[in-house]
């Protein structure tokens, strides 16, 4: 195992509820076929099941951690603070059958006693959600995609936000934001946009780095998962984005695998590679708005609903 950082080299719950949420689409997926599908169901729900998310509390604090080391334990002590990519590791540990937590927890340490609310406007949208150490910005667009492959958030709310109107308008921001093009990077523009962490480039040496891109760390490069992981929210945005890459630049900026991970026009630039975490949520969020299979077999999980209503959400799409 390769540690990814000195002292997170052991458990990381945001990454596990990532594998949760697709554990259960997979378990209610296959729990009505054959006794081979049904097996798998069952390890399935076997492997959710066994996830300590109340250990993460430290001893029953009113909020979740994200990493513990086996070697160095909670050393890290890095909060899961929202708002961010990490609202699924509440929603699952709210609706764990064997080790969830209460309502308290998501209220104190997700949301901030409501300090995650925010009446920051861009271009006339509400950005609706505060992001945890950047209160009035908006984040990447990843914020929006991870939590959301399985987790539904068409007519979601609780009495602290919409997530219908936050997720699309942070899409709609980011959408807007590159077509005004501030800093008149060339290539922005309304068929080529979106901003997230992704494979970059350090313009001082033109060599291949890793960053976190958003309109407040703009550098000039596109992510393509930005966009095309964004399909249920700009629908027509990101159709114009996919044309772009397939009509206009498949031999710059496309390879056997979809769209390379990142490409800047300004510097001539691109990556012919692909990063897992990136590729991953483009064809999940492409379904969930061509036919919403995942969100549907996530968000009528009985388990999950029941976490949901004990948090205080409601939902207009699935009735409770």
């Amino acid at each position: 195992m390769i540690p990814f950082s000195p002292t997170d080299d052991g458990a990381d719950l945001v990454e596990t509820a990532f594998l949760c949420q697709a554990l259960i689409c997979l378990r209610e997926y296959f729990k009505n076929g054959n006794s081979t599908e049904i097996a798998l169901s069952q390890q399935a729900d076997q492997l959710w099941q066994g996830v300590e998310w109340d250990w993460f509390t430290q001893g029953g604090q009113n909020t979740l951690y994200w990493h513990w080391s086996p070697k160095y334990g909670w050393s890290t002590n890095m909060t899961i603070s929202g708002s961010n990519e990490a609202l699924i590791s509440y929603i699952l540990a709210a609706s764990s059958p064997t080790h969830n937590i209460s309502a308290s927890v998501y209220n104190q340490g997700w949301a901030r006693n409501g300090a995650i609310s925010s009446k920051t406007t861009y271009y006339g949208l509400p950005v609706i959600l505060n992001y945890a150490g950047s209160a009035g910005t908006v984040g990447p667009m990843f914020f929006s995609h991870y939590s959301y492959l399985g987790l539904d958030p068409r007519g979601l709310t609780d009495k602290y936000e919409n997530y219908t109107a936050a997720t699309q308008n942070h899409a709609k921001i980011m959408y807007n934001y590159c077509v005004a093009n501030p800093h008149n990077w060339t290539g922005y523009g309304q068929n080529c946009w979106g901003l997230t962490a992704s494979f970059s480039l350090n313009a001082t040496n033109m060599q291949t780095t890793y960053a976190v891109q958003q309109p407040t760390h703009d550098i000039g490069v596109i992510s393509p998962t930005a966009a095309l992981s964004s399909f249920p929210y700009t629908p027509n945005e990101s159709m114009a984005f996919l044309r772009f890459l397939y009509e206009e630049e498949k031999s710059n900026y496309v390879g056997v695998a979809g769209p390379f991970d990142a490409f800047s026009p300004h510097y001539n630039w691109v990556t012919p590679s692909y990063l897992a975490i990136d590729q991953g949520t483009i064809s999940p969020m492409i379904e969930n708005y061509r036919s919403g299979l995942l969100w549907k077999l996530f968000m009528n999980a009985q388990d999950i609903r029941k976490g949901l209503v004990g948090l205080g959400f409601h939902s207009a799409e699935y009735n409770f």
